[in-house]
């Protein structure tokens, strides 16, 4: 590769141009992020069916005339597909495609295929300066996102656990680290707040809800909206993590929030979760207990549904403050101050602890390796993660 030797060859002329090596590293990345382009897009056109069985590719040259590069960059994207079986060089008569490539359905290819996406979306992200750390998280909040917006289908050969209830990070987190967690099963995920997850397990519409509803005559989570809503049932409750809730809020807090009282300063935009969230039950027992007036908070009534979007509306500056977990908040290199550590559990009924993959996923919860990382996201305690209570 002739960018990696340059700079070492011209190091003479560094004085002059002291821009020199990272121009040329810059445009060696460019090149490298180019034959990932090219392989990738004729890898989509034979799996697609565009490009047929036996179907000629252009010319080196065409297709480097085409794409505004190099010789030597279409021919390593040539390469690499020749590599996964997709292509064949048939001397003196160029490349086509196999006269049977592998089909769509299968699982190897598709996975092989769906790796060189995230390689190319990886290497064009690096170029521009992200970090690694930087790149996880986005990938994590943007799947996270489209888990609340609409169920993801159930992959082929894969029997399904239904999730439903408060948004949290983890649990995003969790199904995608399901199929490994309970080989076999995949766990479908629909956020619609603590209240509205319960009522879908009480309607048989889900297998397990996701609960952090606070009870202050009882001064407990979860537990008496249990017993409110399963009369008789013997319930399991059973312990994720406890995570930190406190206001969200701009970088270096410009206006020095403190506390909820400080949400009736004037002009103060405030953003708020949903009714029937257990965040929004919390602050308004809060604002309840400490004789505050919702009234008086701007932007009481602008709510959004997961903590993700409080999040993203300070980050926007469409907000100067939200309630809303400091995971949310790290993910989005915003200020945080805690205002309570709250139980987050997966509530069950007795039957729905006996299946399979939810006893995986209890162990798995139990083990040290996994409780260290949990705590890789941010903003959780795992002390108490997997532990069991029963509601009789």
């Amino acid at each position: 590769m002739p960018y990696l030797w340059a700079p070492r060859c011209i190091t003479g002329l560094a004085p002059a141009y002291p821009n020199l090596s990272l121009i040329l590293y810059t445009k060696r990345m460019e090149d490298v992020h180019l034959y990932k382009r090219i392989s990738e897009q004729v890898r989509t056109e034979i799996l697609t069916g565009v490009l047929k069985p036996g179907s000629r590719l252009p010319a080196v040259r065409q297709m480097a005339s085409r794409w505004g590069c190099t010789i030597g960059t279409v021919q390593r994207a040539y390469q690499e597909l020749a590599q996964q079986g997709l292509v064949t060089v048939r001397p003196g008569q160029g490349t086509h495609v196999v006269d049977r490539p592998p089909v769509q359905g299968e699982t190897p290819l598709r996975r092989a295929a769906l790796v060189h996406r995230a390689e190319a979306f990886l290497l064009e992200t690096l170029t521009a300066g992200h970090s690694l750390d930087e790149v996880e998280s986005a990938l994590r909040l943007a799947m996270d996102r489209w888990r609340s917006l609409e169920e993801a289908p159930q992959p082929p050969g894969q029997y399904e656990l239904r999730f439903a209830g408060s948004h949290d990070p983890l649990v995003a987190w969790l199904a995608g680290l399901f199929a490994e967690i309970a080989p076999g099963y995949s766990l479908q995920i629909r956020f619609c707040g603590s209240l509205a997850g319960l009522i879908a397990l009480a309607e048989g519409k889900a297998d397990l809800a996701g609960s952090h509803l606070w009870d202050r005559e009882s001064q407990t989570y979860n537990e008496a909206f249990v017993r409110r809503l399963f009369p008789g049932q013997s319930m399991a409750l059973v312990t994720v993590a406890h995570r930190r809730m406190g206001l969200i809020l701009p970088p270096g807090n410009p206006r020095r929030i403190q506390r909820l009282s400080d949400l009736g300063q004037p002009g103060l935009r405030f953003v708020n979760r949903q009714p029937g969230s257990g965040t929004r039950v919390w602050l308004d027992n809060a604002l309840l207990q400490e004789g505050l007036n919702s009234g008086r908070i701007q932007g009481y009534s602008h709510e959004k549904t997961t903590h993700t979007a409080v999040a993203q509306a300070v980050a926007e500056g469409q907000a100067d403050a939200g309630l809303g977990l400091e995971a949310a908040a790290l993910s989005f290199g915003l200020d945080f101050v805690p205002l309570t550590s709250e139980r987050y559990d997966l509530v069950l009924t007795r039957r729905g602890m006996q299946h399979v993959a939810v006893q995986r996923l209890v162990s798995w919860l139990q083990q040290p390796g996994s409780r260290i990382l949990l705590t890789r996201i941010g903003g959780y305690e795992t002390h108490a993660s997997g532990e069991v209570r029963w509601v009789e």
